[in-house]
């Protein structure tokens, strides 16, 4: 509504005085203030801030009447009334200074185009030079405690209990009649007035008076406390035709202010609350409406130490009261009693050491002109205290010899910085206080004095936000991130993160020219694209495009000084529709002008009106209007496109007289058209009728009063009657939706899926929050009830102030104040900036529709609740919705001290398992509440193992960890260990790697969870018994028992053992027991793997989980590591890792090269076109989104190790020079005599390397030369190629198989790979005495039954099996005969083959279950630790030796390792 921006400015009286001003009155219009000192009146004006001039009372005519009091101005800004000391009134001329008489004028630079053409034109932005000249002054003879200002009359209460009317002009004895206040009758209504009790007025006054017009009467405090109005019965104010009311139980009235547009009466209290009333229109009596309080909850330390209201005041438009108290501080709420801002908490009253700030306090206070400034007068003897403390710091300073000569001029307190200072606060509001069109609803749309604040446009324009600090000078950016979600739970769609994520706005500065002379803006209107704003202030309008990023003005000046803007504005498409005043012709109009022509009145339609308007809007092709003689008028716009401009023609359809239910015109707030009906019957029977003008909707003085069209008399069907004689239905009599009623929105928009959200009325009602007016829809193949065609009116609170609702998305968008602090600038004494912090305001959002769904529960609608529900499923936080709606049920009803007759609780979770995400609700909520309310909560959804198991069953295994940590708390470990086993199974089978790696956390650590006490001192690869589980959101993980003392937990933690181990077990034997447990799992999955030779989920596996393949490999050689079926196993291969089969050119089976130069260039430049951060980062398949930003590949880790082993381990590094990968290149090159470089170079090359040093490579032959049969063949090559991961998977793999032993996997992956070397490697070390026969019986027949495949299925790999063909013979030669004996694999002999194999495809990457080891100088022997049945290697210097098994596991192979 209104809120706070920037610091307060202060205003200096250029007149050197000692007095201080202690009251400010504004002009009727609030362009002048008179401000009050002792014997000093002064006359500012408002823009410029100046002050105009001053009138200083003589000594001797100050001793006569004494010092002043208050001030009053005549409402047509002529004359001032003073009331002094000594019951005096005196009277001062406000004269102009003629026509060319201005204190300030604008000073224009030449050439500028502002030309003076109108003759009121230079006026409007000038300060003008006035002076005062006192008139007869007026004895009272009493004491004056008020003064009001009537048109003709001037009301002065005395305090000898007299009520003095003085005319204006006439002043002699014949204009001035006393009423006694004993003579006027008070009663507690009007109805009892002539014989109800009567209040003894004996020796009591008025304290305070003010006149409100709407009600015509005068609310009054009296001298003892009470409240009461007095209303004059006839149009004269005599004593016989008044009579009084007054408000019953309230004795410690202050102060009184009115407003006129609600028709409410604020009376401040000594107890620091405001009390508003309203009078009972059927008996006259005096009601509470409501109070205006701070609360405990909010303002624990100030809420009842703020001493006695001192004034009351209201914004201009009356939607608005500001409060001081007598203890200082400022206070904010909306009409009805929303708070909005307050300086007595936060930043404003502490600094931000803690120490707290004295509130300002405040002896008078005025809103200036549009309630962009409130002008504060603080109070003297704060004035004084300052001017002491700041003269015992300079004393201070100059006793202690600080303050040299020079500087001395500069420390003193110049006397004009605490003279006469006017504080000046300024505001933004929302554009709906004055203007409250449709278009404005939709958009959160807020002005200041000279700037508009906008959302970031429609959800569709993502890229319009803005990304500057939120502070009062902000410039469109381009798109930002998500900075703040209204939950911070919520994940948004990219869409609606211009309207819920940004605190920042679109700031838009109002063009200069147009402000200069048309100063206060009046009204703005956005259109409902927020897209197009318009502005109108003193005269004429402007509007603006963002498109554009430009204003468009009147090109004639005389057009816009010749109207003025009386009803507002709106947006129709792209016209700019006003109601305003045509000066020249004096008449009223309608005026639509197009945006895109210049703004000129030969392009506008304008429509004659016969009443002044005072409210404007639009509805689809329909423009409403309020007038001045309470009517209301219906028009239809239709655009014309005859013309070379487009044009729009307006015709009248409909009047409406409402002066029966309207007592004054001022009182109603807004007017809309709506499609919005009481029978939602009639609506299912014709949807098209959805879109139709149904009914109005009149906000009168809050109460929001529903006008429909009435159906009863005869319908004449549509298809009838032609299109233009359609003659519109009357209205029936008004109803009463509801009270106190601040704003309306609703939508002409339509949406069978949600048409619960958009056929709702929504209402703002300040301190009740809001309501909801919601259509009840029967389901599609019923009958609609009797009972069910209508409608219901639901509360519910937010925490923010809503001006906007976006109905589909189920949201309100809002607006508060934040404040920045800045202590850094304190001086020698506090300056403004130090007293108060910096504001800014920004942008909030609220979802509801939890409220509403536990509403229409609470009432039993919960078939409705489910429709509602299901239509706004798809939103992204719909989630977030659920886990609130339960979230706060159970709060409320688990934490209540009585018991709940009837829980919603249990009505609110079988309302959730309707929806998928009742699993995932449950448990987020469970989560986010406290341990305590589990039980409660569990009562009601169910037992926690159950959810688990069907989260299991569902496949979310997500869910089913976070019903783990549920488990743990609820249960014994023996029970949770047996669901993480479950779930760690199913995470392993479906490759969720990331939770696998936490399930092996949470395993180890119920077991270290179950030891007597935490070891004294966690060792670094220990996790301790609580904590470092990210996973699960860093709370920690309590011990089975609930939170027993450490005393007895010894005794009741044994209990729960899982293991049979007495009190003196270690945990050390615990955590081997459960570590042993884990590996168990990890080897039964790895053989699962290896039996459905599922190879690429197996290195998958191991590299995520860092499990130690090469290690179980040698145990399991001989068992599962062994392949029944070769040709099955290459069939899977070619599968799981996209390989193509290999295929034969057309032309030939022999290759055209014989040596493999060409290859080995080509798959070397292939590789260096891919960077290694390509391999890094691409995940596997298998691995699940979620891991992808933990990087975990097949090279898991390897950046880890250290730089100094060989170049070939390093493939991850990218800092390698050319260099180096020459020398090492080189050496491979000279070594193997019929090389295939490009084995070692998939792996090392993957670093980018500048592009054009692929040719070192190729150091033997000088140029490259192809025929087109070598293209030919290069291209095959690529064909029979598969992915470069894959080719690089594949490597690593048989590297991975040659260190185990693995050998028939070797042949296999030798084979995919067409590697000969491989092959030929294998087969030499099938010679090897120490190889089981078997083995080699198997490689035999595998490669046999290979080759017989081939010959038949896939004739594309017989060029390969023709190169290997010696290798074969060789092998089907060492059958003949031979015995091997079956001894422990050591193959010394063998260690330059092993050596060049490495070389060539193993030591390229590391493995990665050491790549976390601690790395090794080059040649270096490392103690071998091998499990039984492994084989040691000889430290040979073609191998970079690599860490053990067992040692890589205790450097922490795992993220969690035992020790």
């Amino acid at each position: 509504m209104y809120f706070l921006t920037g610091w307060p400015r202060r205003l200096l009286c250029p007149l050197r005085s000692e007095e201080e001003p202690f009251h400010i009155q504004p002009s009727s219009q609030r362009f002048y203030f008179a401000v009050l000192s002792e014997t000093q009146l002064s006359i500012w004006f408002s823009r410029p801030s100046v002050l105009i001039v001053s009138y200083i009372e003589s000594a001797k005519a100050a001793a006569q009447f004494g010092f002043y009091q208050k001030a009053e101005w005549k409402p047509d800004d002529s004359m001032i009334a003073v009331a002094t000391a000594k019951g005096y009134i005196l009277l001062f001329d406000v004269l102009g200074g003629g026509d060319d008489k201005y204190l300030y004028e604008p000073v224009y630079p030449r050439g500028s185009t502002r030309v003076k053409v109108t003759p009121g034109y230079k006026e409007e932005q000038c300060a003008p030079a006035l002076s005062l000249e006192m008139k007869k002054p007026v004895d009272l003879e009493a004491p004056i405690t008020s003064l009001q200002s009537l048109q003709e009359d001037l009301l002065v209460c005395t305090a000898d209990g007299y009520l003095h009317v003085l005319h204006w002009d006439g002043l002699g004895s014949n204009g001035r009649k006393a009423i006694c206040l004993t003579t006027i009758p008070f009663s507690l209504d009007l109805q009892s007035a002539r014989g109800g009790p009567s209040l003894d007025l004996e020796g009591v006054y008025i304290r305070c008076m003010e006149y409100c017009l709407t009600l015509d009467g005068f609310a009054v405090v009296l001298s003892d406390g009470r409240l009461g109005f007095i209303t004059p019965l006839s149009n004269t104010i005599t004593a016989d035709q008044l009579q009084g009311v007054w408000a019953a139980d309230v004795t410690d009235g202050t102060c009184v202010a009115v407003n006129n547009k609600y028709r409410l009466m604020a009376f401040g209290c000594a107890s620091g609350s405001v009390l508003v009333y309203m009078i009972d229109t059927t008996t006259g009596s005096m009601q509470l409406s409501h109070k205006l309080e701070l609360t405990p909850k909010h303002y624990p330390d100030t809420y009842n130490k703020t001493g006695p209201v001192k004034l009351i005041c209201w914004s201009p438009d009356y939607s608005v009261a500001m409060v001081t108290w007598e203890r200082g501080g400022l206070s904010l709420w909306s009409v009805f009693g929303a708070h909005l801002i307050c300086t007595l908490g936060e930043d404003f009253a502490y600094r931000s050491d803690g120490t707290k700030k004295d509130p300002i306090k405040i002896s008078s206070m005025s809103w200036g002109a549009e309630g962009y400034h409130l002008w504060v007068l603080p109070n003297k003897q704060e004035r004084r205290r300052q001017e002491e403390q700041q003269q015992q710091q300079h004393q201070q300073q100059q006793e202690e010899g600080v303050v040299e000569e020079e500087e001395e001029e500069m420390v003193t307190p110049p006397p004009s910085s605490l003279q006469a200072g006017i504080l000046q606060f300024h505001f933004i509001k929302s554009a709906l206080t004055v203007n409250p069109c449709t278009s404005n609803q939709e958009q959160v749309l807020l002005h200041g004095e000279d700037r508009l604040y906008l959302t970031c446009g429609d959800p569709t324009q993502v890229n319009n936000t803005s990304d500057t600090h939120p502070h009062t000078h902000l410039h469109p950016h381009d798109g930002s991130p998500l900075h703040h979600s209204p939950n911070p739970d919520s994940s948004l769609s990219q869409g609606l993160s211009t309207l819920l994520g940004h605190k920042h706005w679109h700031v838009v500065q109002i063009h200069s020219t147009y402000l200069e002379s048309n100063w206060p803006i009046r009204f703005a209107a956005i259109d409902t694209a927020g897209q197009c704003m318009a502005v109108a202030g003193r005269r004429g309008f402007a509007h603006y495009s963002l498109f554009t990023r430009k204003w468009k003005l009147f090109g004639n000046i005389t057009q816009e000084q010749n109207m003025t803007v009386t009803g507002g504005l709106a947006w129709w498409n792209d016209f700019v529709v006003v109601a305003c005043y045509n000066f020249i012709d004096q008449q009223e109009q309608l005026r639509l002008y197009q945006r895109s022509t210049n703004l000129d009145n030969a392009f506008a339609s304008v429509t004659k009106l016969h009443s002044d308007t005072l409210l404007l809007n639009v509805f689809r092709d329909m423009v409403i209007l309020f007038r001045a003689d309470c009517s209301i008028c219906l028009y239809s716009i239709e655009r014309r496109n005859d013309s070379p401009h487009p044009t729009a023609s307006v015709e009248l359809l409909q009047e409406v007289s409402m002066s029966r239910y309207i007592p004054h015109p001022a009182l109603v707030v807004s007017v809309t058209l709506t499609s919005v009906r009481t029978e939602t019957g009639i609506t299912l029977k014709a949807p098209q009728q959805a879109c139709m003008a149904e009914s109005i909707m009149l906000n009168l003085a809050g109460q929001l009063i529903m006008l429909q069209r009435d159906r009863s008399g005869p319908q004449v069907r549509e298809k009838e009657t032609p299109a233009n004689s359609k003659k519109l239905l009357p209205f029936c009599p008004p109803v009463v939706l509801a009270q106190c009623v601040e704003n309306v929105w609703t939508t002409c928009r339509s949406n069978k899926k949600k048409r619960h959200l958009l056929e709702a009325l929504w209402l703002s009602c300040g301190e009740a929050g809001m309501k909801v007016w919601l259509p009840l829809f029967p389901r599609d193949h019923r009958k609609p009830h009797s009972f069910l065609s209508r409608r219901i009116m639901l509360p519910f609170h937010i925490n923010i102030y809503p001006l906007a609702v976006l109905f589909e998305d189920a949201l309100v968008l809002g607006a508060t104040n934040e404040t920045v602090l800045y202590d850094g600038l304190q001086g020698s004494s506090e300056p403004l900036e130090a007293l108060f912090p910096y504001c800014t305001v920004e942008r909030t959002s609220q979802i509801y529709l939890h409220h509403i769904l536990r509403q229409l529960l609470v009432r039993n609608l919960g078939e409705q609740a489910l429709m509602l529900a299901q239509s706004c499923a798809s939103l992204p936080y719909f989630p977030h919705v659920m886990e609130l709606m339960v979230h706060v049920v159970l709060e409320e009803e688990a934490t209540s001290r009585e018991p709940i007759p009837d829980p919603l609780l249990p009505t609110v979770a079988k309302f959730i398992t309707e929806f998928p995400l009742f699993l995932q609700t449950i448990v987020h909520c469970a989560r986010k509440t406290e341990y305590a309310l589990w039980n409660y909560l569990f009562a009601a959804v169910g037992n926690p193992k159950d959810l688990f198991e069907e989260c299991l069953m569902a496949q979310d295994l997500d869910t089913a960890a976070s019903y783990l940590i549920i488990l743990q708390n609820m249960e014994v470990p023996a029970v949770s260990r047996q669901h993480a086993t479950l779930l760690f199974n199913t995470a392993l089978e479906q490759g969720k790697w990331d939770l696998c790696r936490h399930m092996i956390r949470f395993l180890k650590a119920i077991g270290s969870g179950e030891m007597e006490t935490p070891p004294p001192t966690p060792t670094t690869q220990e996790p301790s018994s609580t904590g470092g589980f990210e996973f699960f959101r860093n709370r920690s993980i309590s011990l089975s028992q609930s939170a027993d003392s450490i005393a007895t937990g010894k005794f009741n933690l044994q209990k729960t053992f899982s293991m049979p181990s007495g009190p003196s077990v270690k945990g050390r034997d615990v955590e081997c027991a459960e570590n042993m447990y884990i590996d168990m799992m990890l080897w039964r999955h790895a053989r699962h793997l290896l039996e459905q030779v599922r190879l690429r989920d197996l290195g998958c596996f191991s590299a995520q989980l860092g499990f130690e393949l090469i290690g179980w490999l040698c145990r399991e050689r001989n068992r599962v590591a062994r392949i029944e079926d070769f040709v099955s196993a290459l069939k899977r291969l070619h599968k799981d890792f996209l390989w193509p089969f290999p295929v034969i050119p057309v032309g030939s089976l022999s290759s055209p090269l014989k040596n493999g130069r060409c290859r080995t260039v080509l798959s070397t430049r292939l590789l260096k076109s891919q960077s290694a951060d390509s391999l890094l980062n691409s995940d596997m398949d298998t691995a699940p989104p979620q891991a992808a930003p933990t990087n975990h590949t097949w090279l898991d880790g390897l950046g880890q190790r250290a730089k100094d082993i060989d170049t070939a381990s390093s493939a991850h590094s990218n800092q390698h020079s050319p260099q180096t990968h020459d020398a090492f290149l080189s050496l491979l090159t000279n070594k193997v005599e019929e090389y295939s470089v490009g084995s070692a170079t998939d792996l090392t090359e993957t670093s980018s390397v500048v592009d054009g040093d692929w040719t070192m490579v190729d150091e033997n032959s000088s140029t490259l030369s192809l025929s087109q049969a070598e293209l030919e063949h290069i291209s095959m090559e690529l064909a029979n190629k598969g992915p470069h991961k894959s080719q690089v998977q594949l490597r690593y793999l048989l590297h991975v198989f040659t260190e185990a032993g693995c050998l028939e996997w070797c042949v296999v992956i030798g084979l995919i790979l067409r590697d000969a070397n491989v092959i030929k490697q294998v087969i030499g070390f099938l010679d090897s005495p120490e190889v089981p026969q078997e083995t080699v019986q198997s490689v035999r027949s595998g490669l046999l039954a290979v080759d017989t495949w081939a010959s038949t299925d896939c004739l594309g790999y017989k060029p390969f099996l023709n190169l290997i063909q010696p290798q074969l013979q060789l092998l089907m030669d060492s059958a003949i005969g031979e015995q091997v004996q079956p001894e422990a694999f050591q193959p010394i002999s063998q260690s330059s083959k092993l050596g060049g194999s490495e070389g060539l495809g193993g030591a390229a990457v590391p493995r990665a279950e050491d790549s976390r080891g601690v790395a090794a100088p080059l040649g270096l022997a490392l103690p071998s630790l091998e499990p039984t049945g492994g084989f040691s290697r000889p430290p040979s210097e073609d191998c970079p030796p690599e860490q053990t098994e067992e040692q890589g596991d205790e450097e922490g192979a795992y993220d969690c390792t035992l020790s």
